[in-house]
């Protein structure tokens, strides 16, 4: 009987080939605290295997809000850009506020006019030590490579061309129209906000659009986590669209009405149901709006 100890004999095994090669991958891009880098990481890229980065492929329209379009609505702005869907963004406060000496002296600036790359010249001037150590420099380095400065979103004339100054932003291509299919909010009140500014408007494109919130706290460290999500249900979304556009067809897509928009409809809390499920610490609300 053969001993079985010679079976783990390693001189008694057959060789194996050497294994190939490993592929060479770039190395991974380190973000700062505020979430600014300039180039795609493999994890912004894609939230869902399958999805498509090909710019030629159809891609939802994305708008994200935040209070003072800064932090949160920012980063994931950035993301959502970098996985080429289309996308803009805007804050719902009445004035952009950004952290200052102490909570009860804040930077306050006007929407619309002022650029990111004048708040960080301002700031800079004026401490630059707080306002590094504070991450508002990084944060209004990182915007102003993404679009001019924050914009208001009771002040958006939906369905109005975004031309001129707005070809610059990351994620114009494709918003020029003036409407998108999902907005996502970062904060409970900023849904509220959206949902009772469309009311307010009265309907006058009789377009639907999905007001998804993902409540994501005020930090530079939790928008990171909250724009990683934001780009996985962006991803999770836009599967869903493809699957409804190619089963049904594509007509009149485009104007929001059709059998494949009403289909894609339909699977959007389904899909946000899902989503939850892997995020369960960026809880959700959903609703349907109308432009």
């Amino acid at each position: 009987m053969a001993d079985p100890r010679l079976a783990r004999d390693p001189r008694r095994t057959t060789p194996q080939p050497p294994p190939p090669p490993p592929v060479a991958t770039p190395p991974a891009l380190e973000a700062n605290l505020d979430g600014a880098f300039d180039k795609p990481s493999a994890e912004s890229q894609s939230g869902v295997a399958g999805t498509p980065s090909d710019g030629n492929v159809f891609k939802l329209k994305f708008c994200t809000v935040c209070a003072s379009n800064n932090n949160r609505s920012m980063e994931a702005h950035l993301r959502l850009s970098l996985a080429n869907y289309p996308v803009i963004s805007f804050g719902t406060g009445s004035l952009v506020r950004l952290p200052g000496p102490s909570i009860t002296q804040p930077y306050v600036y006007p929407f619309n006019t002022t650029s990111y790359t004048q708040m960080h010249s301002e700031l800079n001037a004026k401490d630059a030590r707080l306002n590094r150590a504070n991450g508002v420099l990084n944060m209004l380095e990182r915007n102003r490579t993404v679009k001019f400065g924050p914009e208001r979103w009771q002040d958006w004339p939906v369905g109005k061309p975004r031309l001129d100054r707005f070809r610059e932003d990351k994620g114009s291509k494709g918003t020029e129209g003036g409407v998108v299919d999902v907005v996502i909010t970062c904060e409970e009140r900023c849904w509220d906000a959206v949902v009772d500014n469309l009311l307010e408007r009265g309907s006058p494109l009789n377009r639907p659009v999905h007001v998804i919130n993902v409540d994501i706290k005020d930090s530079h460290e939790e928008a990171l986590v909250g724009g990683r999500g934001i780009l996985d249900l962006a991803d999770s979304l836009n599967v869903a669209a493809m699957e409804e556009r190619e089963k049904r067809g594509n007509e009149s897509w485009h104007n929001g009405t059709g059998q494949a928009r009403s289909g894609f409809d339909q699977r959007v809390p389904e899909i946000l149901g899902e989503w939850q499920e892997r995020w369960p610490n960026l809880p959700a609300l959903w609703t349907l709006g109308w432009f």
